[in-house]
């Protein structure tokens, strides 16, 4: 099944959109491109040119992804959001002359989000700095340094005040200090099991041969 492109999106050229997508209405992608297979971009949405975006995302209303943001499978980003790509940025030159090129230069600072995790509403990314996997980012936060594997971080600017499943559940909520040690945890909600130590999420490695298993068996 081909990507459905609402007739209002604006789509440049060279843009790469798997099958099974849907880009709805007044969203702008622009030239370079990439979005997976089975994703879902909402309304009014603005994705810049070079971004690379995985298999079944799924992005809210007016969400601004800008150049040298990579985002992999299965991420969730709330309607709203806002990434960045300039630690400092200016207009102009120093003498006020001419305008800074608005391309990639040595201004330009990548960010990664990594499978699984999910970008709240309103929130805004800072840049040379990954999210985690299956990391949560509430609602409003401002995130300024790299958020661990499963961590739930919350405020401006961000801190990790917990752990949460894959499921989006919260297993763990972490002391004053963020220096957890938990030798076992169970999701109340899908039973997974996980460790911390020194606030290091691990998942049970039973649980992680299981879905390597269900994988194999998938491509067979």
């Amino acid at each position: 099944m081909a990507a459905r492109i609402h007739s209002t999106a604006i789509v440049e050229d060279n843009v790469r959109i798997g099958d099974k997508t849907s880009i709805w209405d007044n969203v702008h992608v622009r030239h370079d491109s990439e979005i997976g297979e089975e994703c879902i971009v909402g309304e009014k949405t603005y994705i810049a040119y070079g971004v690379k975006i995985g298999d079944r995302v799924k992005i809210n209303a007016m969400v601004y992804v800008c150049n040298a943001v990579t985002i992999e499978d299965g991420v969730m980003i709330s309607a709203g959001a806002i990434f960045t790509n300039d630690r400092f940025p200016r207009a102009t030159t120093p003498d006020l002359k001419q305008l800074r090129d608005s391309g990639p230069d040595e201004h330009t600072l990548p960010t990664l989000v990594r499978e699984g995790a999910t970008i709240g509403a309103g929130a805004t990314i800072g840049n040379d700095l990954s999210i985690g996997k299956f990391a949560m980012v509430g609602m409003g936060a401002v995130v300024t340094k790299s958020v661990p594997d499963f961590h739930l971080v919350l405020g401006a600017p961000a801190r990790s005040i917990g752990a949460v499943c894959r499921c989006g559940q919260m297993i763990a909520r972490f002391p004053e200090d963020r220096s957890a040690d938990f030798a076992y945890l169970c999701c109340p909600e899908c039973e997974r099991e996980y460790s911390i130590h020194d606030g290091d999420v691990s998942e049970s490695l039973l649980h992680v041969l299981s879905i390597a298993d269900t994988e194999v068996l998938a491509e067979a």
